[in-house]
Order: structure tokens, then C-alpha cells, then sequence
């Protein structure tokens, strides 16, 4: 069930690309043609989007994409609403699709750091415990004002002002997550595709949550999390039944 005529989806994809401008000219044309609104941030490390629009456009947009082979793993997250919450389109060819200022972190260009599912996250947070005993802290990667909306009980917050304090943060707090199970985590899981890889690469046990807080949401109902999640366009945050929030 969903409420609401406006189809909202998110989504991104690491995938090597080497035509950005051309790819924003065709991305931007057909999303325009099919009225729909929202950004669209293309860069050589891969693509991520944020669109609304009326149900049919926006898939028949996203179909037209997955056409293109690059783009065929693309998951978009859903969520309805009302009315269309973005007030324009943007599509914007970028340095990265998530800002860290570590050029050598590219995850199109590696393997996939670790990812957990929602629902073994869901039970790890009730036992207290993963399944080799050991502690697990959630480690909030957003913006301190994102993490004011709501976040994972008891998660560290590091009050990030921005995604590139990350490695200056963890590089001061690294010692105090020797030791643990570390699940880093944010809106969709874009954040963490980077973060992850940096906490492993300092010997850290480090997750990334595999679809960040939204897909959390979708699959579990948002348990052991209290508030919203803070979104990027005027429904501002989203219920664990991914309702704008009121």
C-alpha cells in the first residue's frame, strides 16, 4: 500500500563512466520530457539520483536507464507522497557523486565493502550482540543537523559538518572502536559505500548498512531507531513507513 500520487525514488550506483556530459545532456532531456523533478549527480566514480514525478514517468525513466548495461544493478528505494516535493530538475556532472576529497577511495574501482542486511542488523541490535559475541556500535556518517532528526539508539555521532570531516573524525577516534563490530550507516547507504571501505582499510571489523536507514526502514518497520530520517527535499523526513514525517 502507498499514499500519495507522487513516486519518489533514490538511488546510486558506483560504475566507472567516461561520458559524463553526454550522459547528463540525455538523462536531463528525458527526465524533462516526462516532467519529472528532483537531482541527478553524475561523475566518473558513478551516478546518484533523487526524482519525483507521476508513477509512469519515472519508471519508464528508470527503464530507459537500466537499458544502458553500466546501469542495470540500479535499486531505486520508493516512497509516495502528496505532492511533488522537488521544485526543479538538476542533473549536474560532479568530481564525486558523494564528496570525501579522498581520491583514492573509489568504489567503482574496488570491491565492495562488507554489507549487512537490515534484518540481521534488526537482530544483532535485539541480542545485543553479533554472532561472534562481539559489541556492535552504530556509527552515524551523517550531518550532525541529519542526525538531530533522528538516528540508531545509542549510535555515535561524530557531528560531522560535512561528509569530508569523516576521515579526520575517525582518524581521531579510531582507537575507541578497536575491538568492536562497527556499522556505519546513513540515508540510503551512498555515504557508507566510502566510509566502509576507509574503516576497513584503518583494520577496523567494519560494516556498511546495506541500503543505509531508508532500506532499514523498508524491510524491518525501524526498530531500535527513534525519530525520522532526514531527506533532502521539502517532505524534510521521512517515518519508519516512509511517510513524510510530520
Amino acid at each position: 500500500m502507498h499514499s500519495g500520487p507522487i513516486l519518489n525514488i533514490s538511488c546510486y550506483l558506483f560504475v566507472s563512466l567516461d561520458d559524463t556530459a553526454s550522459l547528463r545532456e540525455r538523462l536531463h532531456a528525458r527526465a524533462a520530457s516526462l516532467g519529472l523533478k528532483g537531482t541527478v549527480l553524475i561523475a566518473e566514480e558513478g551516478i546518484n539520483l533523487f526524482l519525483a514525478g507521476p508513477a509512469d514517468a519515472v519508471r519508464a525513466w528508470v527503464d530507459e536507464l537500466r537499458a544502458d548495461g553500466r546501469f542495470a544493478a540500479l535499486t531505486p528505494k520508493e516512497s509516495w507522497s502528496e505532492t511533488q516535493p522537488f521544485q526543479r530538475l538538476k542533473v549536474k556532472v560532479k568530481a564525486e557523486i558523494i564528496r570525501m576529497n579522498l581520491p583514492t577511495v573509489r568504489p567503482d574501482r574496488a570491491p565492495r565493502a562488507a554489507a549487512l542486511a537490515p534484518a540481521t542488523l534488526a537482530r544483532w541490535l535485539g541480542q545485543g550482540h553479533d554472532d561472534e559475541g562481539r559489541q556492535v556500535v552504530m556509527l552515524d556518517t551523517r550531518n550532525g543537523f541529519e542526525v538531530d532528526h533522528g538516528a540508531f539508539d545509542g549510535a555515535i555521532d561524530w557531528r560531522l559538518h560535512k561528509f569530508s570531516d569523516f576521515p579526520a573524525a575517525l582518524a581521531a577516534h579510531r582507537d575507541e572502536l578497536a575491538g568492536k563490530t562497527v556499522v556505519s550507516y546513513c540515508t540510503g547507504g551512498i555515504r557508507c559505500e566510502k566510509a566502509a571501505m576507509v574503516l576497513a582499510e584503518q583494520g577496523l571489523h567494519a560494516w556498511q548498512l546495506d541500503g543505509g536507514i531508508l532500506k532499514y526502514f523498508e524491510e524491518t518497520g525501524g526498530p531500535h531507531y527513534h525519530g525520522g530520517c532526514f531527506v533532502f527535499d521539502e517532505r524534510e523526513a521521512l517515518a519508519p513507513d516512509l511517510s513524510p514525517r510530520k
